[in-house]
């Protein structure tokens, strides 16, 4: 049986290198924000609005101990997923957990080209968006680094870089099970 976390920063490659992963290893991928989304029929951002971040969070942890009971799965979870309530303690007791880190240069370049699809970064200048990352990764790296497998990520621009990751992610949840 595989379960499998992914957590880090937004923009940190979560999704795009859970479904690759899950496409490799032949498993299903399952991005909480989408699965929330779904169940809800709202946007998070309309969550957010409707509820304010606390019934967001509630909600979020509602379905993530929801999620984490699904076989044979790959699941990316939204930044702030491990920083609330026991969270990050329970998926370390439900999966594999894997911190997507990046420097806040990387996210920043990540993050820069689709600034506006985040309510978070809309409107904020090149120098604003650089010290909000900087600030909020700084502050959210405690939680993140008591993941079972720390991965560095660089750029993932190409798909032999994508694909590539996904290979030393890979061999890295090996090493562990032998």
């Amino acid at each position: 049986m595989t379960r499998i976390i992914l957590i880090g920063y937004m923009g940190a490659g979560k999704t795009t290198l859970g479904k690759a992963l899950a496409r490799e290893m032949k498993v299903q991928f399952c991005d909480l924000d989408w699965f929330i989304e779904e169940r809800y029929h709202r946007t998070i951002q309309q969550i957010f609005d409707e509820k304010g971040e606390a019934g967001f969070r509630d909600i979020e942890r509602k379905m993530l101990y929801e999620v984490a009971e699904f076989e044979d799965i790959i699941i990316s979870c939204g930044g702030g997923t491990p920083c609330f309530f026991d969270n990050i303690e329970f998926m370390n007791s439900k999966a594999q957990t894997v911190y997507l880190k990046a420097t806040p240069e990387i996210l920043f370049q990540h993050l820069k080209m689709g600034k506006n699809e985040r309510p978070l970064l809309k409107n904020k200048t090149d120098e604003e968006l650089m010290q909000f990352i900087t600030e909020s990764l700084a502050a959210r790296e405690p939680y993140y680094s008591k993941a079972d497998y720390i991965f560095d990520i660089t750029l993932l621009n190409s798909i032999d870089r994508i694909k590539d990751s996904v290979r030393l992610i890979q061999e890295l949840l090996n090493k562990k099970a032998e």
